[in-house]
């Protein structure tokens, strides 16, 4: 009994027990410090790969082709390739850091309201652990996932100081053409036999333009001469909020970049006079700043610009209501020049007074601030939704 009782109260070997607790806190504190942190940055660097694939896909869509959307396509191919640029714990040593994302990886969805205009890009890392190894946890996988939408914008900013009329249908002198005049009332304001139809952006069966389905039409615009409501006839602007007119600011705005932001049903003002002079000089100018750029027809597309995707010899024209302008004019008033949509324009030359060019897809901007965007409006937002 002496004997137990001695055994009892002996301490020896309590260091032992005590070291090899200090040893596993000190290896769960270390797995902590070191793996966990470790693998939470890789969890950031995976997120910030399948949101730069999401983004470069969308991109694909608005810029390149809406409608394709297989393996070899603009869309799939560049969320990968962007999605593969952003490395994740890259090590070297035969580590490149490099995600897997596969074609199969890159899905296509539907929005709330049903449109098709979502990208999701999932990104896979497996990442060896370095401490979590002696507890025989060699790596852990990291997944990340994205999602980005071409959703319509409702606004738009370097707008060009000049608008055409939104397209209609052409009942009176059908098919329609560049030499068409809207018409849908006479001078007395009856409505005529057989009318010229427009329906604006925010109704059903809207007839405007479409930038998918005219994409790369040629388009000739010159001044106009009266106040016909002419397909290929325009109306100088005068920019800005507070608005700013004359012909050197009027040439200046086509020439570059002016940044007021113009909303949808936002009103026009028109510039006195044609201004054919200043704005043949602003469209050689901006012909000037990127000369290399030019239409590849196989393509569809701008190619060859010093800018990249981003030529400044592309931008939005403002088309305006030809409905409300033709009323004000009907009416005895100064017509009124409302914002109906906009196109995207890429400028190939001038021609006399006119300029040409072809209609591409343009990105705008979401404000915000700003009331919804009608479902009919060209410029898309593009943005990560998840």
């Amino acid at each position: 009994m002496k004997r137990l009782r001695r055994i009892a109260r002996d301490e020896k070997g309590m260091a032992l027990v005590f070291v090899g607790m200090g040893v596993m806190a000190f290896m769960g504190a270390s797995i902590l410090a070191i793996d966990v942190g470790m693998l939470m940055t890789a969890r950031n660097q995976a997120q910030n790969s399948a949101d730069a694939g999401a983004l470069a896909g969308a991109t694909a869509m608005l810029y390149d082709s809406f409608e394709d959307r297989s393996a070899s396509g603009p869309a799939v191919t560049s969320a990968i390739a962007a999605a593969s640029a952003n490395l994740v714990m890259a090590r070297g040593a035969g580590d490149t850091g490099v995600v897997q994302v596969r074609p199969q990886d890159v899905e296509f969805l539907n929005d709330a309201s049903g449109a098709p205009n979502r990208v999701r890009v999932t990104v896979r890392r497996t990442v060896a652990t370095l401490v979590a190894r002696a507890i025989r946890v060699n790596s852990a996988d990291i997944v990340a996932t994205a999602t980005a939408e071409v959703s319509p914008a409702n606004a738009m900013t370097c707008v060009k100081p000049f608008t055409i009329p939104d397209k209609w249908i052409e009942r009176q002198t059908p098919p329609w053409d560049g030499d068409d005049t809207y018409d849908a009332f006479d001078n007395k304001g009856n409505p005529l036999a057989n009318p010229d139809i427009y329906i604006p952006a925010n109704k059903s069966g809207y007839t405007g333009y479409n930038q998918e389905t005219h994409r790369g039409q040629r388009l000739g615009i010159r001044a106009a001469t009266g106040n016909n409501i002419t397909v290929s006839f325009y109306f100088s602007l005068a920019l800005g909020k507070p608005v700013i007119s004359g012909g050197d600011p009027y040439r200046w705005n086509i020439a570059n970049c002016n940044k007021t932001i113009y909303h949808w049903a936002d009103p026009l003002t028109q510039e006195p006079g044609a201004m054919e002079g200043p704005t043949a000089q602003g469209a050689r100018d901006l012909i000037a700043r990127d000369p290399g750029a030019r239409w590849d027809h196989s393509l569809n597309k701008v190619v060859g610009s010093q800018f990249g995707s981003q030529s400044p010899r592309v931008f939005p024209i403002p088309l305006y209501d030809p409905i409300l302008y033709d009323s004000g004019k009907r009416n005895g008033r100064t017509a009124d020049l409302q914002t109906a949509n906009w196109i995207g324009f890429f400028l190939e030359e001038t021609s006399g007074n006119g300029i040409w060019g072809r209609i591409i897809p343009i990105a705008g901007i979401r404000d915000t601030t700003a009331g919804p965007a009608p479902d009919g409006l060209n410029p898309k937002a593009i943005r990560l939704v998840q």
